[in-house]
């Protein structure tokens, strides 16, 4: 098995059944994974921010980075595989108020609502999530069997 590690502001694509994608220590930050059980492909794309009208310089030098234009690279590239929309099976994570005990700035929160009106829009139906509260999250993709497990600060790897 070979581990794809996906930083921050970063996505992996892979049509290897030995990978496993994976993304640590989700805070604010959202974790979406895609998987396309007939064409066997799969991604990961762990975005920072909500908007990329927040800085478009940062957008164009690494799209990953926000929901808005992650999202889109993120499927594009699952369909330059051979991935199609309709089979695509979505798995969320990520989005909690960490170091914003007031949720003054409610970065989290805008990454979840970003993340939902893109979905909402292209008619994209996530299959399971764990967002919001305030802990980390790491996902794994496992490639081979299709399936995303996730595991919260602390706590035991689960199927999500």
């Amino acid at each position: 098995m070979s581990d794809l590690i996906v930083g921050i502001s970063d996505i992996k694509i892979t049509n290897k059944l030995d990978d496993v994608i994976i993304t640590y220590a989700l805070g604010s930050c959202i974790g979406i994974s895609v998987y396309d059980p007939v064409a066997k492909v799969g991604g990961l794309l762990h975005y920072m921010l909500p908007d990329s009208a927040l800085d478009a310089k940062k957008a164009k030098d690494n799209p990953a980075m926000f929901a808005d234009t992650g999202i889109p690279m993120l499927f594009k590239s699952c369909y330059a595989m051979g991935a199609e929309k309709k089979r695509m099976i979505v798995n969320v994570a990520g989005g909690a108020s960490i170091l914003d005990d007031t949720n003054f700035f409610r970065i989290g929160q805008k990454n979840i609502m970003a993340m939902r009106k893109i979905f909402w829009k292209n008619n994209i139906m996530i299959k399971a999530e764990d967002t919001g509260a305030n802990y980390n999250r790491t996902i794994r993709l496992v490639m081979e069997m299709g399936k995303v497990f996730i595991r919260s600060s602390g706590g035991e790897m689960k199927e999500l």
